[in-house]
């Protein structure tokens, strides 16, 4: 026969495992629902961002090329003396090569009154086929999604913190689902709207586990950078500035091309810069044999009146702390690969938007059963929205801020 005491004996490991276990579950849900509105939109806004390009080259018809029209690396010289062309009284900023076959090159410039502008040309002819403003799906959805329209200084590190709670989700996850491994094919039960939306917020989470460890690890980056912890600055050649009109400086850009191209034939160019205030370097930059670099980590300056070449900088000679801060943009938008690997980043990143609003609904409709209540969208919105307390209008001022910043920038653009 066993004493009472041995059975307490026994039951309390058990308990504790219980306690510990809620514990863990409290805090999940705690993370989770708070600041679910600004994670959810961080979250959205990111997943469109890696798409942004894609989205402007569908709304805008300039932008599309036909692909038979277009063979081997864009006519610079040509695009270049078409843009200079169309703001003789300006200055040309930078080219850009198309993201593919069907898009059109693009060219950043200031135009004689002092405005930016983007005028977009046939890679190969040169012909030009847009002059529009800056803004942009791309412009909006990364200043949206990185800093909010705030000044980056503020702003940056507002929404890579969202990395914290992230985490603490992650982690928590394990815990709370038990031998989690096993549900990766478990089908979505329809037994009821709370048992439905709990399937697909465990399933959506496990699917998302790599994604998630990702986005934290970046995010975490992000913010160390914008405390202070930037990687050393990309070497610069020092070349004395020249003030030429735009057609003179693009007429110049034929013969530092040709001495880019023989000081390093790999590169495959998907930038020029053009002299500044500041430098009269042509500064050509691309890819090479660096993996997960951003263009900037390969790059030829040459003197633009002159065409030599004044400095090589190849990304494989970055010391580690550079080459952590490049690999960070390429993974976190998933560029790296082109369409199909955004593809990818769109596709689990719709689902960690899905997962953060799930948490939020679980919460909801979590009472409305207990309470024997009919899920409705009203009502599971209002429970959620008190379940979030004050923490909610702190996500709605930083989206109200992000609205008035995205204003004062309208204005200051158009």
């Amino acid at each position: 026969m066993v004493s009472n005491a041995t059975s307490v004996d026994a039951s309390t490991p058990k308990l504790k495992k219980r306690k510990s276990s809620r514990a863990w579950w409290t805090v999940h849900q705690w993370v989770g629902l708070k600041l679910s509105i600004f994670m959810s939109f961080i979250l959205l806004t990111g997943t469109l961002a890696t798409v942004s390009h894609e989205i402007d080259w569908l709304i805008t018809p300039s932008a599309r090329v036909d692909p038979a029209t277009v063979s081997g690396p864009p006519n610079w010289a040509a695009i270049a003396e078409n843009v200079a062309a169309e703001v003789p009284d300006g200055r040309l900023v930078s080219l850009f090569a198309p993201i593919d076959s069907w898009w059109a090159a693009a060219a950043v410039v200031v135009d004689g009154e002092d405005r930016r502008r983007i005028i977009l040309t046939h890679p190969a002819t040169g012909t030009v086929r847009d002059n529009r403003g800056v803004v942009s799906v791309r412009v909006i959805l990364r200043r949206m999604h990185r800093h909010l329209f705030m000044p980056t200084p503020i702003g940056v590190p507002i929404v890579s913190a969202l990395a914290i709670p992230l985490a603490v989700s992650l982690v928590t996850s394990f815990v709370v689902y038990k031998r989690w491994w096993r549900g990766f094919f478990k089908p979505l039960r329809g037994r009821d709207a709370r048992t439905w939306m709990g399937d697909f917020h465990r399933l959506a989470g496990l699917w998302t586990l790599w994604l998630t460890a990702l986005m934290v690890i970046t995010s975490l980056w992000y913010l160390v950078e914008s405390l202070g912890g930037h990687a050393p600055a990309m070497e610069r050649a020092e070349v004395p500035p020249i003030e030429r009109p735009a057609p003179e400086t693009a007429a110049d850009l034929a013969k530092s091309l040709a001495a880019a191209r023989q000081a390093n034939p790999d590169l495959r160019i998907q930038r020029i810069a053009f002299p500044t205030e500041e430098s009269g370097a042509f500064v050509f930059q691309g890819q090479d044999d660096a993996v997960l670099v951003r263009p900037r980590a390969n790059t030829i300056w040459t003197n633009a009146a002159t065409g030599e070449v004044k400095l090589v900088t190849d990304g494989t000679d970055l010391n580690i702390h550079q080459r952590i801060s490049e690999m960070a943009d390429p993974l976190h938008f998933g560029y790296f690969g082109g369409i199909w690997t955004k593809l990818i980043w769109f596709v689990f990143g719709a689902l960690m938007t899905g997962l953060s609003i799930s948490g939020a609904a679980i919460y909801a409709l979590r009472i409305m059963k207990s309470n024997r209540e009919r899920p409705k969208l009203g009502s599971a919105t209002a429970l959620s929205l008190k379940g979030m307390g004050w923490w909610k209008w702190l996500s709605v001022a930083l989206l109200v801020a992000c609205v008035v910043f995205f204003a004062i920038m309208l204005r200051a653009v158009l």
